[in-house]
């Protein structure tokens, strides 16, 4: 089932995902509907937080990148619980989006490597595994999400700056992305 898309400026994407554990309420089942979600939107993560979820579990499938980058062919994993252990590495630039701020791409400043703790879709623990390069962007930009941080506030202040009104017009719903958005609740007068 395909859910809506928490707009930027929804209070749950500004949440710390809490740790939840294998008996989750159908668990099996959000985490197909994330990938379903992901994909009719033509994203390659995607975070609880998108779906108006203050948990800790994100999924990515790295596929769409295989021709530039062959070592993503079949990289899809889904991460509860996910702690990151430590960043490291070169820092570089790479391009990213979000589906909660749709129309928007900026070059973010990332380390090159990562390692990370995390549960699978079936609570099987694995522990400190290395990723980098463009696995590592990926996984990167969705942990965020779960600690309730967005990669716009990556930027550089003035970038962010410039931004401003695009993010007003996704926050209030006047950008259209061809999928469906939950946007933050109008403020109404008293």
């Amino acid at each position: 089932m395909m859910l809506p898309i928490t707009a930027y400026g929804h209070p749950t994407l500004k949440k710390k995902g809490e740790k939840i554990g294998k008996n989750y309420p159908e668990l099996h089942m959000l985490i197909g509907n994330m990938f379903e979600t992901m994909y009719e939107s033509n994203g390659v993560g995607l975070a609880a937080q998108q779906i108006n979820r203050a948990i800790r579990l994100f999924i990515v499938d790295a596929s769409p990148f295989e021709e530039q980058h062959p070592e993503t062919k079949d990289f899809k994993k889904v991460f509860i619980n996910a702690y990151m252990q430590n960043e490291e590495g070169e820092i570089w630039e790479f391009e990213e989006g979000c589906l909660s701020v749709p129309g928007i791409n900026e070059y973010v400043k990332r380390k090159s490597v990562i390692n990370i703790c995390y549960y699978d879709e079936n609570f099987v623990f694995y522990e400190n595994e290395r990723f980098d390069g463009i696995k590592a962007r990926i996984i990167q930009h969705e942990y965020d999400h779960n600690q309730g941080i967005m990669f716009i506030e990556r930027l550089p202040n003035i970038k962010r700056l410039l931004l401003k009104g695009k993010l007003y017009d996704i926050s209030t719903g006047k950008t259209k992305p061809g999928y469906k958005m939950l946007y933050p609740r109008k403020k109404t007068k008293r």
